[in-house]
């Protein structure tokens, strides 16, 4: 025990948040970037060997799917780290941060492809077809097999964000497959470039979603089911209570919500029973149990400018 180690200690009606994850299993993510890892190596000789844009670009998404795995491995393996003296809130916002990256890392792939596609439009090359839908296939299991390993952890913003690296390989393996059979059988090699493109605007969305939630994340914004203003109402709302400001309400880590604030109340001496109450209120009407709030007698503050 360091000689801080009492400064992080959650006694009784703390919070029950502890700064740091231990309940999520580093398994599922060691094993889905082992086999990642793996298939990642083939598919990208065998893309290049055949000379298909959908099997490189599927290969592309395999290896960024490793990195971001790896990646958000290293997130969860941070995170269960316990506070420090100089990271007194803990680790778990390296989950974020991780994703935030991932998201950024999928919309460089993502241009690339797009990229790549609109200049095979214009100058189409040949592609071994009969190879690129044979290692597609194999693809797609691999995909599909890490997809559900990855989709045992739900809770995690880190490992979705993984996840959706994953459903982008997915997607591309099927574009392969289809872009390999069509040129076998009819020998049409824009179709190459065509499905790609058409995955690339796909994952998109996907992406362009997993930014916005980390971000706002990482910006500590308020969470998106927690209405402020409803809380500043519900707690002005508590008997003794005057009024409330310097409120602000954030995440811990993803799904772990914190508030601070002053609250102005009639008579101090009946802070406790107030305090209990606000608590009580806030757990039941909007699941926050880390709560810091500053008693202030009404009437001697300065009002907010």
């Amino acid at each position: 025990m360091t000689a801080t180690s009492h400064l992080h200690a959650h006694l009784k009606g703390d919070a029950k948040y502890k700064h740091q994850r231990a309940d999520r299993s580093l398994a599922i993510l060691a094993w889905a970037v082992g086999l990642t890892l793996t298939f990642a190596a083939v598919e990208v000789v065998a893309g290049f060997m055949a000379n298909s844009l959908a099997l490189i670009a599927d290969a592309g998404h395999m290896l960024t799917d490793a990195a971001s795995l790896g990646l958000a491995l290293l997130a969860q393996l941070i995170a269960k780290r316990p506070p420090s003296s100089r990271y007194s809130f803990g680790f778990g916002r390296a989950e974020a941060l991780a994703a935030f990256v991932n998201g950024l890392v999928m919309l460089l792939v993502i241009g690339w492809i797009v990229f790549e596609a609109v200049h095979r439009f214009a100058q189409p090359q040949a592609v071994q077809g009969g190879t690129v839908a044979g290692v597609a296939a194999i693809g797609l299991v691999v995909n599909i097999l890490v997809a559900l390993v990855l989709s045992k952890d739900k809770e995690s913003m880190n490992t979705r964000a993984a996840l959706v690296h994953v459903m982008g390989d997915m997607l591309g393996s099927v574009a392969a497959l289809a872009a390999g059979a069509v040129i076998y059988f009819t020998g049409w090699m824009q179709i190459d470039p065509l499905l790609s493109l058409l995955v690339s605007l796909l994952l998109l969305k996907s992406t362009i979603g997993i930014l916005r939630e980390s971000g706002h994340h990482l910006m500590e914004g308020v969470p998106d089911d927690i209405d402020y203003e409803k809380v500043g109402n519900d707690l002005e709302g508590i008997d003794g209570v005057a009024s409330v400001h310097d409120l602000h309400v954030w995440d811990m880590a993803p799904g772990q919500p914190a508030l601070i604030g002053h609250v102005e109340v009639h008579d101090l001496q009946h802070w406790p029973a107030t305090l209990k109450a606000i608590r009580a209120m806030l757990i039941e009407k909007h699941g926050i149990d880390h709560i810091t709030l500053q008693a202030e007698l009404a009437g001697r503050q300065g009002r907010p400018q």
